[in-house]
């Protein structure tokens, strides 16, 4: 079979969807890869994947983008002539999905987060819900990282409880994230990992910080991820430098591979204001590590309050900072079995085996089926 992947950047390939695409190749299917180009293309190549640019903005929803965009994905899609398409990112889903359905090809989509333009509370958030019910129409599968976003679709008729299936994130590689021995550091150490976005609580954090500090002055707040300039919610470099200079955080920068962060580390902390499926918690965990997150969705289905972590009140640096204080009075034990209870939760729960068979049978229900060709060609 022919299977093209589109996401909104190569780099989300190969961090989240690798383990796919390599169960993909080794099982005799041809993979190709329609994303932006960026530093990740070589890698993602030298898998056995094919390559094909897709000119987009990253960003957010633009309804102005979506017809070019459109016109794209149909040169694509008449040339390619893939047998399946696996989707991810809204742009990618939504236009995606619209022109496949036109030309008769499966599609199935995986809603990684709702993002700004769903939850934003105006027209924008309307026409994004208008689009989604439109675009999911009649396709048998719709994946989703967490049971809150999969449940809002279905409330709001953008999905029916058929379509909808739940998978844990995109998993993740228990023997590449394994168990970190305890910090036996006397100083505690709070890692935040994440794009340094309003969205993601990084003010929240670096006041909670503040207000630890002046009880605790020798716990350290350690900030790790990029600045992202094309984000509406971006954290600009000079509020960063501010805080760098205040001392109330040390900024770890950009890196490759996060494993020796989180293993030096005594929690990792995520307050954002929601989540697919977060990344940083579900490493975190799978290597042992406690961990602190707000009480929203997709963060309360990867964290177990009082047992594999602790929860806050989203937009409260105030709640934040009661979460750190709690966890500083916790005994190194209690501490080391929060940790150890998080890794027995990726074990039972996101293994990425779990995601890529759960792929590998949506392929089957969807390519195999003469029922649902007829519907995807009629639709």
């Amino acid at each position: 079979m022919h299977v093209l992947l589109t996401v909104n950047t190569t780099w989300n390939v190969w961090n989240f969807r690798q383990p796919l695409v390599r169960a993909l190749i080794e099982s005799g299917h041809r993979v190709t890869i329609l994303a932006p180009r960026d530093a990740a293309v070589a890698k993602i190549e030298l898998l056995g994947c094919n390559f094909e640019h897709l000119e987009m903005n990253g960003g957010g929803l633009s309804p102005s983008e979506l017809p070019r965009l459109a016109g794209q994905f149909k040169n694509c899609f008449e040339h390619d002539r893939p047998d399946i398409i696996f989707s991810y990112t809204i742009k990618n889903n939504l236009v995606g999905a619209m022109v496949a359905k036109r030309l008769g090809i499966p599609f199935v989509p995986n809603v990684t987060g709702l993002g700004t333009a769903f939850l934003s509370g105006k027209w924008l958030a309307w026409l994004t819900k208008w689009l989604y019910r439109f675009a999911f129409k009649a396709l048998p599968v719709v994946f989703f990282q967490n049971p809150d976003d999969r449940e809002l679709f279905v409330e709001c008729g953008l999905t029916k409880p058929g379509q909808a299936q739940l998978l844990p994130g995109s998993g993740v590689d228990l023997d590449r994230f394994s168990p970190a021995p305890p910090q036996t550091s006397p100083s505690t150490v709070f890692l935040m990992v994440a794009r340094l976005l309003r969205d993601k609580g990084v003010e929240e954090y670096v006041d909670a910080a503040r207000l630890v500090r002046r009880t605790h002055p020798d716990v350290t707040f350690q900030l790790l991820g990029p600045l992202d300039d094309s984000n509406r919610s971006a954290i600009d470099k000079a509020t960063l430098d501010d805080w760098i200079a205040e001392g109330v955080i040390d900024y770890l920068g950009e890196v490759h591979d996060v494993r020796p962060y989180v293993a030096a580390s005594s929690c990792v902390v995520l307050p954002s204001y929601r989540e697919g499926a977060p990344r940083t918690l579900i490493e975190a965990a799978a290597m042992a590590r406690p961990v602190i997150a707000t009480r929203v969705a997709g963060c309360t289905a990867v964290v177990d309050e009082n047992t594999t972590g602790l929860l806050c009140d989203a937009r409260s640096a105030e709640s934040l900072a009661d979460a750190a204080q709690r966890f500083l009075a916790l005994s190194p034990e209690a501490q080391a079995n929060m940790g150890r209870a998080g890794r027995e939760k990726m074990v039972r729960e996101y293994d990425q085996a779990i995601v890529v068979q759960a792929y590998l049978a949506a392929m089957n229900t969807v390519c195999d089926s003469p029922e649902n060709k007829q519907t995807m060609a009629k639709a």
